[in-house]
């Protein structure tokens, strides 16, 4: 790695008397490029939703410096990206899909998804490898798994059209199989890998924690995916004379993401712990329940609190939090501040009101003003 600096060998003299030579300068250069090494680590392809390209001219075949100038690519990443150039932007649509369904699952907790930066995105957080973290992962490959099929049903992308899955034996046989649907299984292959390549392009030692770390990686990026193709249905239209129905037009359609983000938070919840056996492979940390399948979540640490500030863990603290009084959930203002209490504000919101429907067809409100109570953690 070039960092643009340069050593110079003549002696340069310290308070103290000592002379530094130039294995003193070689010593601090290794020093630094390691730090550097360190910050490269912690960017993520993630960054690609913060910092979204847009334009489609960008996409110039060869164009190597737009790829090698993306922010959080490995280098499998990258090359990724030399080929599938028109790709990027809904790879970037994916994760930005992604992060905002996490943050709506996870409005109510104390971690609530936050993004800190344009290049780590979530921060320290997410080099533990908790619950928070395993949905993390699970649902922003589940994101470009989204975007990508349905890139490709739009005709976005050169390298893939319209579904060809195979017909659904179920389907009755006066049913026509067609139209053009969302192409789950190149949107599937091409997140699998896209997304796993960073993993994949390491190696650490067996039994090592960040073999432990990698192996969970990629199994909830797996769980994301499937959910997705899991929740995946056959959507039909009716054809005939007056909407008789007489022939239905059928396709592969992919659900609502929120429907996604729902089945991966209820994954959340029931998460199973892990950790390495002898072999050097991830196996269930408690063996009085059901082993967990390629669609469930796994993590290997237990989560922080989230209560307080902590640089070291990456947890950014509720003080500040709204939290609801009167509940008794994760929401509610004792779990929400961690028992430090909660400061009470008058506050103004504007809301729609008096709505009436007027034929045809559409509905016209006015827009109210109230004074609520609103809680806020210490």
């Amino acid at each position: 790695m070039n960092l643009g600096l340069r050593c110079v060998c003549r002696p340069v003299c310290w308070p103290f008397g000592s002379v530094m030579d130039s294995r003193h300068c070689v010593f601090a250069l290794t020093i630094l490029t390691l730090l550097m090494q360190v910050v490269v680590e912690a960017n993520s392809w993630w960054s690609l939703a913060m910092n979204p390209l847009l334009i489609p001219e960008a996409y110039i075949i060869g164009a190597q410096p737009l790829c090698s100038q993306l922010v959080g690519l490995s280098q499998g990443q990258k090359k990724l990206c030399q080929l599938y150039q028109d790709h990027m932007q809904y790879i970037g649509e994916g994760a930005k899909t992604g992060i905002r369904e996490c943050q709506y699952q996870f409005r109510h907790r104390r971690w609530n998804c936050s993004t800190v930066d344009n290049s780590s995105v979530f921060g320290r957080v997410m080099q533990i490898g908790s619950r928070e973290t395993a949905f993390t992962y699970a649902i922003s490959a589940a994101g470009v798994v989204n975007a990508v099929s349905r890139a490709c049903r739009e005709g976005e992308l050169s390298s893939c059209g319209c579904s060809r899955a195979a017909r659904p034996k179920d389907l009755p046989r006066d049913w026509l199989w067609g139209g053009c649907g969302d192409n789950l299984n190149y949107g599937y292959r091409f997140s699998k890998e896209f997304v796993d390549a960073r993993e994949r392009e390491k190696s650490y030692p067996k039994g090592s924690y960040e073999s432990a770390r990698l192996m969970m990686n990629i199994h909830n990026n797996e769980a994301g995916r499937r959910t997705v193709s899991d929740l995946a249905n056959v959507s039909c239209k009716c054809h005939g004379v007056s909407g008789s129905c007489s022939l239905k037009t059928c396709w592969l359609q992919l659900a609502d993401f929120r429907k996604v983000g729902d089945a991966l938070k209820e994954k959340y919840d029931s998460s199973a712990s892990m950790k390495l056996n002898s072999r050097g492979k991830l196996v269930q940390k408690f063996s009085n329940f059901n082993a967990p399948t390629n669609h469930d979540l796994v993590y290997i640490e237990s989560s922080p609190d989230y209560c307080l500030k902590n640089q070291s863990t990456g947890s950014l603290g509720t003080v500040g939090r709204l939290c609801n009084k009167t509940s008794e959930g994760m929401d509610g203002c004792e779990l929400m501040c961690c028992g430090r209490g909660y400061d009470q504000y008058k506050a103004q919101i504007v809301e729609r009101c008096h709505c009436k429907f007027h034929w045809c067809c559409y509905v016209k409100c006015k827009r109210c003003t109230k004074i609520v109570d609103q809680f806020v953690c210490k």
